[in-house]
């Protein structure tokens, strides 16, 4: 079993920052890439920024330049801070990771998600 738990969501004014935690925990041999996708209200989920096991980071455009991804391997754990938010970042955020368990079983898996809300 392998468990991802978000933390860090909340609400915030325009222009401020929030940082978020994804945390992956149970039976892994090997994290690969890990990533922050976010769903707005009536919105299609959209890839907010994903990083590898090296480091390499990508983002999409919007969040360029505001938005910084890094991971603890050693705790297997993702980040996301956000800077400069506008209601526009408001959504629910999701961390996904690409894992291989201990039984070589590899598969993407998936938190519950985090509500972030920009709004004064």
């Amino acid at each position: 079993q392998v468990q991802l738990v978000e933390s860090g969501g909340g609400l915030v004014q325009p222009g401020g920052s929030l940082r978020l935690s994804c945390a992956a925990s149970g039976s892994i041999a090997t994290i690969y890439v890990m990533a922050w996708y976010r769903q707005a209200p009536g919105k299609q989920r959209e890839l907010v920024a994903g990083i590898t096991g090296g480091g390499s980071t990508n983002y999409r455009d919007s969040v360029k330049g505001r938005f910084t991804i890094s991971r603890d391997n050693a705790k297997n754990t993702v980040f996301l801070q956000m800077n400069s938010l506008n209601p526009e970042d408001t959504a629910v955020y999701y961390c996904k990771a690409d894992i291989r368990t201990l039984r070589s079983l590899r598969a993407d898996y998936w938190g519950q998600g985090t509500q972030v809300t920009v709004s004064s």
